[in-house]
């Protein structure tokens, strides 16, 4: 319940000594969302209304998203505070770990991981998705190391060191991906190693070179697979990252406060139009998709509305034959936006 939720923010806050921002992507499959450069604005609310203070704490849960809004939210952050801090209770993947890079402190818990940041681009030049053939729009996911990994295979694994030999490889790739695909991979892998190596300098220190360089050698690349989950151990022993363990009576407020905003979301609920509907023609749902919350600056919440209908169609064959009976499901959605709430 909220009411609970914003007593746990306040004993977070004085435990802290800061003020504390919450910002929850949901990942509920069929409801999924991810970090995008729209929630910019209402951080700005929420921080012109916390205002300049000694130190903000960021409640983090996602499993990524777009880049250079993770940059930007860092940036954004820090015009409002001299300390910022990354609080994880569970997962803060990908673009969650570049803003978590970009922290002076990263809290987390027993279950919290953080995540390799190579991304993977999505442009409608990117190749078909040949097991969506009814969907001749949907396209593949290219992944920016996917196409470092491919060269590294010819240079390493199949020895192809002469020029024209690595030339042919590279016009192989580009019958299967657009050359435009193609610089657009190696301008992003550019940008996301720029992006870490900045960020961690505020963590770190920028006379930290050969520490960071290892750090982003292994989130970009070395850890071999976008799924591979960092823990906290590994977080701090390992790559070298400030990482701080929650005392017990912290980590039970975070349990309390996570466990809650998952209830709130049912991100452990696919949303399934046959289980929304049951046994109804016709049912209206309300997904609550992002959170963005803060004491002061009251709920942001990202919601999807709409009305399923079932319709059903009885084909009828020519006796013995029994007649064929067809349902079908229309979504129609009337609202996809963000919708303030206040805190009471």
């Amino acid at each position: 319940m909220l009411k609970e939720r914003i007593e746990n923010y306040k004993w977070l806050e004085e435990d802290r000594q800061s003020k504390l921002m919450v910002y929850i992507t949901g990942d509920r499959p069929g409801m999924e969302t991810q970090i995008a450069t729209d929630v910019l604005d209402y951080f700005s609310e929420h921080l012109d209304k916390i205002n300049k203070v000694p130190k903000i704490s960021l409640l983090l849960y996602t499993r990524g998203g777009d880049t250079m809004a993770a940059w930007s939210l860092v940036n954004l952050i820090r015009q409002f505070c001299d300390e910022f801090e990354v609080i994880i209770p569970s997962k803060a993947r990908s673009s969650g770990t570049i803003i978590s890079l970009g922290a002076d402190k990263i809290m987390m818990t027993k279950q919290a991981t953080l995540g390799p940041i190579d991304p993977s681009l999505n442009s409608p030049l990117n190749p078909q998705n040949p097991q969506v053939p009814q969907n001749p729009q949907a396209r593949i996911p290219v992944s920016v190391e996917s196409i470092q990994g491919f060269f590294e295979l010819a240079k390493q694994e199949l020895k192809l060191k002469n020029e024209d030999n690595l030339k042919d490889v590279l016009l192989s790739l580009s019958e299967k991906v657009h050359p435009l695909v193609l610089g657009n991979v190696y301008r992003s892998r550019t940008q996301i190693q720029m992006v870490a190596r900045k960020l961690l300098q505020k963590q770190l220190g920028a006379d930290q070179k050969e520490k960071i360089d290892k750090i982003v050698a292994f989130l970009c690349s070395d850890s071999g697979s976008h799924d591979y989950a960092i823990y906290r151990n590994e977080a701090r022993d390992e790559l070298g990252l400030t990482v701080e363990k929650p005392n017990d009576e912290q980590y039970q407020k975070l349990k309390e406060i996570f466990e809650d905003i998952r209830n709130e979301l049912k991100l452990l609920s696919p949303f399934n139009v046959n289980i929304e509907l049951g046994n109804e023609v016709k049912v209206k749902y309300s997904c609550r998709r992002v959170l963005i919350e803060s004491i002061e600056g009251g709920t942001h919440v990202y919601l999807s509305e709409g009305e399923l209908t079932k319709t059903t169609q009885t084909i009828n064959q020519h006796p013995p034959l029994p007649p064929i009976v067809r349902s079908t499901i229309e979504n129609q959605m009337n609202f996809e936006s963000w919708k303030y709430e206040e805190n009471n």
